[in-house]
C-alpha cells in the first residue's frame, strides 16, 4: 500500500526498510529519545533494525499494529514514521503516533499523512475512533491534531514516562469516523 503525496510517499513497512529506519532513528535520536524511546532503542544499529522491521511486518500482517514509513520521493530516504497502534477491534479504536525528521518539520508532511491514514483507517479498516496522545510542550503535534480535526478530550495523568524523567501528563485528542456520526 502506497499513498503518493506531493513531497513524499507513505508506505507500509517493508523488509528492505531496516537500514533506512536505522539511519532515520540515529540521525534524529536527540529529538526522538523523549517520546519514542522504545522505537529508538530498537533501531540503534542495523541488526536491531532488521529484528524491529521483522516484528513490525508480522504485526502489520496480523492487524495488531500498522507502521508506515514516510519517504521523500527523490532519494527514497525515510523522513518519518507513523504508527496506527493500540488497536481495539471490539471498540473499533486506535491510536496514531508519528515522528518526522528535524529537517522536514513544519512543512505539512505529518498533517497530510495523518489525513490520508485517518481516511484509510476509517474507510478501509473500519475503525470508528482515532486518538492522538501528545504532550503540551509538543506544539507541532498539538497543531497537527487540531488541523486534522481531532478534538481534545482530557488530560491523561502520568501517561508517559520518558527515560530518566518523572511521568508526564499527556493530552488525549480524538477524531470520530464521519459516517458513524452521520448514522447516530
Amino acid at each position: 500500500m502506497i499513498f503518493d503525496l506531493e513531497s513524499h510517499t507513505v508506505e507500509a513497512i517493508q523488509a528492505k526498510d531496516a537500514w533506512r529506519i536505522c539511519d532515520f532513528m540515529v540521525s534524529n535520536s536527540d529529538r526522538l529519545k523523549r517520546f519514542f524511546p522504545k522505537t529508538l532503542e530498537q533501531n540503534v544499529n542495523p541488526n536491531l533494525s532488521e529484528i524491529f522491521v521483522a516484528e513490525k511486518l508480522q504485526a502489520f500482517q496480523d492487524k495488531q499494529e500498522f507502521l508506515f514509513t514516510l519517504k521523500e520521493k527523490e532519494h527514497r530516504t525515510i523522513i518519518g514514521l507513523l504508527y496506527l497502534k493500540k488497536i481495539d477491534w471490539t471498540k473499533k479504536k486506535g491510536e496514531l503516533a508519528y515522528c518526522v525528521g528535524y529537517q522536514y518539520e513544519g512543512k505539512g508532511i505529518i498533517t497530510n499523512t495523518i489525513r490520508y491514514i485517518s481516511s484509510w483507517a476509517f474507510d478501509d479498516m473500519g475503525l470508528k475512533i482515532l486518538q492522538i496522545i501528545t504532550h503540551t510542550s509538543n506544539f507541532a503535534s498539538l497543531k497537527v491534531a487540531e488541523k486534522c480535526g481531532f478534538h481534545w478530550q482530557k488530560t491523561l495523568r502520568n501517561e508517559h514516562t520518558p527515560p530518566n524523567e518523572k511521568p508526564l501528563d499527556m493530552e488525549l485528542f480524538e477524531k470520530y469516523d464521519e459516517m458513524t456520526l452521520s448514522n447516530s
